[in-house]
């Protein structure tokens, strides 16, 4: 009887950690599971710095290769008609991307353009490490809005084969947003503008648009970081 009574005893007590087992259980397996999605974060964390990073956000997007020096040199060759080494009055007529950015490019405030100053400007956007930047514009026609329309920023050939042409179409607000095609050479390569000095152009099929916006542009317009009008929004009023 006693060791009967003794096998009681032992069941109970064996009961007792069988059920303070069974409570654990549940804890347990919280931790296990816990522990086992802090490894597969790990180690899709490690399999993408092999690529790249931890981040999904696309790698920067390298800044055109300019030559500041040619591309002043070649400003003046391309504008300056009357030989006096600076870019002023009718010449910068013809020249709507300068003109547009006579503000950031004048530092003397002489009213004209030199190829230092130009050159000067292609630093400062060099500087910023900016690759594309994003930019939209809106276009009204003789007040309205201009749904439809096709929008070119196409860059001065002074500033080299570097730059991209930026196109995008207007919606019915007459809102487009810019983009140059993407490149195969830079992976994840975003959508978005160059910087640099442009000319713009805006056609639209069926509608007569004058010449002084497209073919004979009058319109120019830098895209750079430190850029009073890409901060405040550019608006092309055409009449």
């Amino acid at each position: 009887m006693q060791k009967a009574e003794w096998s009681v005893r032992e069941w109970l007590q064996h009961r007792g950690i069988l059920h303070f087992a069974f409570c654990l259980l549940p804890s347990a397996f919280c931790i296990l599971h816990s522990a086992f999605c802090l490894l597969a974060v790990v180690c899709v964390c490690l399999g993408v710095l092999a690529g790249g990073g931890c981040s999904r956000t696309p790698p920067r997007v390298p800044a055109p290769a300019i030559d500041p020096a040619a591309a002043g040199q070649q400003a003046i060759e391309q504008y300056d008609t009357d030989g006096d080494g600076l870019i002023r009055g009718d010449e910068l007529n013809k020249a709507p991307g300068l003109k547009n950015a006579l503000e950031n490019l004048d530092t003397n405030q002489d009213g004209s353009v030199s190829a230092e100053e130009i050159a000067e400007r292609v630093r400062v956007w060099q500087q910023t490490k900016v690759g594309a930047m994003s930019l939209s514009c809106t276009v009204t026609y003789r007040g309205q809005p201009l749904p439809g329309a096709t929008v070119k920023f196409v860059p001065e050939e002074f500033l080299g084969g570097e730059i991209q042409v930026a196109s995008g179409q207007t919606d019915e607000f007459g809102l487009a947003v810019l983009n140059v095609p993407a490149s195969p050479d830079v992976p994840g390569d975003a959508p978005g503008v160059h910087c640099g000095l442009y000319r713009v152009e805006i056609t639209k099929k069926g509608v007569d648009i004058p010449a002084i916006y497209n073919t004979q542009t009058i319109l120019g317009q830098e895209v750079a970081d430190d850029c009073a009008a890409v901060r405040r929004g550019i608006v092309f009023e055409l009449k």
